[in-house]
């Protein structure tokens, strides 16, 4: 009794160790009620208990963008962080408080998947700070809605619905998402939109974004691809050419993909189509003008009315130019004149020509230039085969190693001209559908054929087999050219062809004016005659055998040509 009537200074400080719950105070690190006793300037005096009151300033006690609605005598809960500080008052918090409690909340809700409300109140490095009622979270820029958003002012100091990505207690960490329930929204708006859509319907719809390939369109809540090719009939490069982000469009529907949730859309379906009855429009062989839009390596496309638009094929290009690019014969935009040449509706495709629209420069080189006139010309280019020459009209004619000149190969014959030469040749023959012109030099020189001239057979009264004299005229390493008659028409005669032995194939052993027999073995191009002594030779051989001896005669070779020479000299 005595020492409960007359305590002793440990005995006091247990009670008051009890009274406070404990040696380290009870009361910190915990959330207590405590009654407002007064409100000086910007700060809220509260009691909790303790045997000083604490100050809390009362900015804690409002919401962001808000102000406290405090009076005296009001019940607050408030973190006790210490209970008697250097200045013997007790340490409040209304914020740790709010946290505390908060947490609690928000790891419940997190565990459940569930939505929290919260209201965005500042910016940090990457994103925005959240409070979720006390709690503090960070709220990724990613996360603020579907598509990027340039201004989040609007969206600041409001209460909205946030979805926990992450949270971490021990650290203080906590990762919200807006996008996150925006789209669970769309997606449920969607599902429930999809529904009442179908294919062929037409509707109305805004443009939100353009992309190179197309344009999406917002149908209430949903949205629609337009691509560029949908857009119309005719060529569309970008569909910035004929919409922009804001317009209605009213847009039919083609194709809806319900399990992917995609829709197709299209404009030019609402517009008739240019290609019904092409076929009557355009005739095989209609000449039309038209501009032209696209240029490719194998040709160009040309425009002949809005939404139909036809190929001209390189090939069909120019008369002259050959592996060509198109880029240099047209360029876009160019207004041009064209030939159909093949229509198919069903593929919606027009074939054009646009050489057929120009006059063909091989007829009118054989109009101005028959078989056998003198044309001049500058090589073009040498080849192992003779020599391309161009003409008048921008075409080109060859000359064949052989035509080039008498009594030397062909290989010879090209070594004596060079490119860039100016050269005059006679038009052997002239084939426009192959495109093709036949020249010749060598028949220029003298004594040779006309081109086109009835032939050396009947203005000479030569015929092939036939045996004539003649007179050499020229003697190369080649052979010889010879003359037949006295004004007849000049041939050739090979090396080999000058006689059967090799001694005899000489043309040196000749000197010019000789004359001599020789048969003709034929003609050239150009009706010229080829002569042979060794064909001469072979025949008169046969003949003789023919007519002195026999097989069974026993006569020897020696002696039938000893007859049949002596039966000619004396004939």
């Amino acid at each position: 009794m005595a020492s409960t009537a007359f305590p002793s200074r440990d005995d006091f400080a247990a009670l008051l160790n009890d009274s406070l719950g404990g040696e380290d105070g009870g009361f910190e690190g915990r959330v207590v009620k405590g009654t407002i006793t007064a409100i000086e300037n910007d700060l809220a005096v509260i009691d909790v208990g303790l045997k000083s009151e604490g100050r809390v300033p009362l900015r804690e006690f409002a919401m962001p963008g808000q102000k406290a609605d405090l009076k005296v005598g009001d019940e607050v809960e408030v973190y006790v962080d210490r209970v008697e500080n250097a200045h013997g008052e007790a340490m409040l918090s209304r914020d740790r408080a709010r946290r505390e409690a908060a947490w609690d909340k928000l790891e419940s809700e997190f565990t459940e998947n569930a939505r929290v409300e919260g209201v965005i109140f500042g910016r940090v490095k990457g994103g925005f700070t959240v409070d979720l009622d006390g709690a503090v979270a960070f709220l990724p820029g990613s996360q603020v809605d579907i598509r990027p958003v340039r201004d989040v002012t609007p969206l600041m100091d409001i209460p909205q619905p946030f979805q926990i990505l992450k949270m971490d207690r021990r650290r203080g960490n906590i990762v919200v998402s807006r996008r996150a329930i925006l789209e669970e929204t769309r997606a449920e708006q969607r599902s429930g939109l999809i529904q009442t859509l179908h294919e062929g319907q037409v509707i109305e719809g805004v443009v939100k974004n353009i992309t190179d390939y197309g344009a999406f369109v917002d149908l209430g809540g949903i949205d629609g691809l337009l691509h560029v090719t949908d857009l119309s009939y005719k060529r569309i490069n970008h569909p910035n050419e004929m919409i922009n982000i804001g317009d209605t469009v009213r847009v039919q529907i083609i194709r809806i993909n319900r399990d992917t949730q995609r829709i197709s859309l299209g404009m030019k379906q609402l517009e008739s189509d240019p290609w019904e009855g092409a076929s009557a429009k355009y005739p095989v062989g209609a000449k039309l003008s038209g501009r032209v839009t696209n240029i490719t390596e194998y040709g160009a496309f040309v425009e002949l009315e809005a939404g139909i638009e036809g190929l001209v094929h390189v090939s069909e290009m120019s008369w002259t130019k050959k592996n060509v690019h198109p880029g240099k014969i047209v360029s876009t935009s160019q207004e041009v004149d064209v030939i159909v040449l093949e229509v198919d509706e069903d593929k919606r495709r027009i074939s054009l020509g646009l050489k057929q629209a120009q006059s063909n420069p091989w007829d009118s080189f054989a109009e101005k230039h028959p078989v056998g006139s003198v044309v001049e010309g500058e090589v073009k280019n040498a080849t192992e085969f003779g020599l391309f020459i161009g003409l008048d009209g921008d075409v080109d004619g060859m000359v064949h190693m052989s035509d080039i000149a008498w009594g030397i190969s062909g290989e010879d014959a090209l070594n004596l001209h060079r490119k860039g030469e100016a050269v005059q040749a006679i038009v052997l023959d002239i084939d426009t559908e192959k495109e093709r012109i036949s020249l010749g030099m060598k028949q220029l020189e003298r004594g040779a054929p006309a081109a086109g001239s009835a032939g050396a057979s009947s203005s000479s009264g030569l015929n092939k087999n036939a045996i004539t004299t003649v007179t050499v005229l020229e003697v190369r390493d080649g052979g010889l050219e010879v003359q037949a008659g006295e004004d007849g028409a000049t041939g050739f005669i090979k090396r080999s062809d000058l006689g059967r032995d090799r001694d005899e194939q000489r043309p040196d052993r000749f000197q010019v004016g000789q004359k001599f027999d020789a048969m003709v073995i034929g003609f050239d191009r150009a009706k010229k005659p080829n002569f042979s002594v060794k064909a001469l030779q072979i025949a008169e051989e046969k003949q003789a055998v023919a007519q002195y001896g026999s097989s069974d005669s026993g006569a020897s070779l020696g002696d039938i040509l000893g007859e049949a020479l002596k039966a000619k000299n004396e004939g």
